[in-house]
């Protein structure tokens, strides 16, 4: 029988991702987050999300939650719902 160790905990980050929220793109789109995943290779922790036109898309967390200067502002990802 395989045995195989279970994954680590999700960070802090990946749990303050609430499932079904919206968030705000720094460029003005909104996403619907489906939910937080693992890369299946590095254990990468990901947020699997939906754009305005139906598409499903999967981000690094770290990338989809940083934040970005604008106009020498930083923006962080805004929730919206």
């Amino acid at each position: 029988m395989l045995t195989h160790a279970a994954p680590p905990q999700y960070s802090q980050e990946a749990k303050s991702i609430v499932v079904g929220d919206f968030y705000e793109h720094y460029k003005g789109p909104h996403y619907k987050v489906i939910s937080t995943a693992r890369h299946s290779e590095t254990l990468e922790e990901m947020v699997v999300y939906e754009d305005v036109k139906g598409e499903i898309w999967v981000r690094p967390l770290m990338m989809f939650i940083e934040q970005v200067t604008i106009d020498g502002n930083l923006k962080p990802p805004i929730p919206t719902s």
